[in-house]
């Protein structure tokens, strides 16, 4: 599988404008930096944002069975290679238990399509996902990851399948790792050299 076929932004929390604009009034003093558990500052972000992480983060949704198969399944949709780490380097595993707790509407899919996937595995191989070898692993796979090849009876493991790449590439691709896959570098310095040849070719204006 192409490793950046999947690709969706996440959505940043927004400030609203009456803070924004009462931030900006003459003489007001500089809004006090949030800090994580660990007394941490986090520029950019506020109190609430960093309070409600660690109640997020206080509980867990995914049995250990459960992540032990969302993890092999984040590393065969982003496999490690030689130019980055795989899904699990980037802990898209962890991220995706993050997601399900602040978007509760993946948590029924999630869970309902790891239980599916488990059935199917049983009913072929009489084991579960996780314990399947990878040749097994990958057959199971093959035969949810292409919605237009779907076959009759697994349109719901093509459904969760579907859920499971568009999480796994949205939390590697917000990674430091992934930004490097991706060979992002942002704003850069440039050096202004007057406007292109064929562009002056194009208008006529070669000899202006």
């Amino acid at each position: 599988m192409n490793r950046r076929d999947s690709l969706k932004a996440l959505g940043l929390t927004a400030i609203s404008a009456g803070v924004v604009l009462e931030a900006c009034k003459p003489g007001k003093e500089p809004e006090v930096v949030a800090k994580g558990a660990d007394g941490e500052a986090q520029p950019g972000r506020q109190e609430f944002e960093v309070e409600r992480d660690k109640k997020l983060n206080s509980w867990k949704f995914f049995t250990e069975h459960e992540m032990a198969t969302i993890t092999l399944l984040a590393d065969i949709i982003i496999p490690k290679d030689d130019k980055s780490g795989s899904a699990s380097d980037a802990k898209v595993p962890d991220f995706i238990e993050f997601i399900v707790k602040d978007m509760p509407g993946h948590q029924t899919p999630m869970r309902g399509g790891l239980k599916w996937l488990d059935l199917q595995c049983l009913n072929r191989y009489q084991k579960t996902f996780k314990d399947a070898s990878s040749t097994q692993q990958i057959e199971m796979v093959d035969d949810i990851a292409y919605p237009k090849k779907v076959k009759p009876g697994m349109q719901q493991g093509v459904a969760f399948f579907s859920l499971m790449r568009d999480l796994t590439a949205s939390g590697f691709f917000t990674t430091e790792i992934g930004i490097k896959d991706l060979g992002y570098v942002g704003n850069v310095p440039n050096r202004w050299e007057g406007v292109l040849a064929d562009v002056l070719k194009q208008y006529g204006m070669e000899g202006v």
